[in-house]
């Protein structure tokens, strides 16, 4: 390991920017002497000019680290800590306990913080904010923090036992390959839990701002990123190879006194808009009929406006031989005309034992 500039370690061998905080990165180490290293792999730009480009990644990082860097930080991680503390409940969901696990886009530890070192017992977060890395809350369970893009996963195949991520994924441009790069790096029988945005978050504020655009400019150009459809990602996961796949929807309304303050936590939670074809400045003119007209559609009779955060909860399995398998087709003893009758069969079979 060198120090780095940016005050972590970089791995001679394969590049990776690492950052501990309270606990030693001895299990962080290469070569076959040591059987509780993490096997990585050399790293790969993860900018690729296809059609999947749809964010500007670099923008994105920068947002994450302006964000990660303000004084007042904690003020805006309300979102992050409800939805790091729901991964974490379906983490407490799965009756085991994961030697390795993985937190993907980890901001500042919003799942780890959540944790216990009886259900995780070594822990690698990973994201794109070398900011947000280095602010880290303290956890109990040992942790390694290393720099890495969602899109390109710098591990192993078959290395962790859990995946986790929590309001990152909606920012990856490549999508499926996301998901396949999660699915290379869990072992066999191992499980990735996550959340992202879905796709009607924050309509409030995507209708009102195309409306006052209509009607000031003649036009309108999105401000709001785009989301992911909750129908694609039961298949997206399960191109990617996932199993036992469970993925449902949430929503979350939180009311501010009004849109720009709205606005404003959006950019202090580094979410703001990073889409390649925003538009860099609206016209005044245009955001002051914007929060009119939010106010007016939406808002409520104390004079806040509510602001919907659509959450994806999404589960998937890497399969095993273990792992229970559905029954064969026709091997059914009962048919779906029986099932009014189950009181009545189960009654009569009691009666037959006794």
């Amino acid at each position: 390991m060198a120090t780095s500039a940016l005050g972590g370690s970089v791995c001679r061998r394969c590049s990776l920017l690492v950052y501990t905080r309270g606990h030693s990165s001895a299990w962080l180490t290469h070569g076959s002497h040591s059987s509780n290293y993490v096997p990585v792999r050399w790293a790969a730009t993860s900018r690729t000019e296809s059609l999947f480009n749809v964010f500007d990644r670099s923008m994105k990082r920068r947002q994450k680290n302006w964000a990660a860097s303000q004084a007042n930080v904690q003020q805006y991680d309300y979102l992050r800590e409800e939805i790091g503390d729901r991964v974490a409940d379906r983490v407490f969901d799965v009756a085991r306990t994961f030697p390795f696990a993985l937190d993907i886009g980890c901001g500042r530890g919003h799942v780890a913080r959540h944790l216990t070192k009886e259900t995780v017992e070594r822990l690698v977060q990973a994201d794109m904010s070398e900011k947000a890395l280095k602010n880290c809350a303290a956890s109990e369970i040992p942790t390694v923090n290393v720099i890495a893009d969602e899109e390109f996963l710098p591990f192993k195949e078959n290395t962790f036992d859990l995946v986790v991520s929590s309001l990152s994924l909606h920012w990856v441009n490549d999508l499926p390959r996301a998901f396949q790069e999660i699915f290379r790096v869990l072992k066999n029988d191992g499980v990735f839990i996550g959340a992202m945005f879905g796709g009607e978050t924050l309509y409030e504020l995507r209708c009102s701002l195309q409306l006052a655009e209509i009607e000031r400019e003649g036009g309108f150009s999105p401000h709001v990123s785009p989301f992911t459809a909750v129908n694609d990602l039961g298949n997206l996961m399960g191109r990617a190879g996932f199993n036992m796949l469970t993925v449902d929807t949430d929503e979350i309304q939180v009311h501010y006194p009004g849109m720009f303050e709205l606005m404003k936590d959006l950019q202090a939670m580094g979410e703001s808009n990073c889409a390649w074809n925003r538009r860099g400045l609206l016209h005044r003119d245009s955001m002051l009929a914007a929060a009119a007209i939010y106010q007016e559609m939406y808002g409520e009779e104390d004079g806040s406006i509510p602001a919907t955060f659509q959450i994806y909860c999404m589960i998937g399995w890497k399969p095993h031989e273990s792992q229970a398998k559905p029954a064969k087709r026709g091997s059914a003893t009962m048919s779906f005309g029986e099932l009014g009758k189950v009181n009545e069969i189960v009654s009569k079979s009691k009666k037959d034992d006794a």
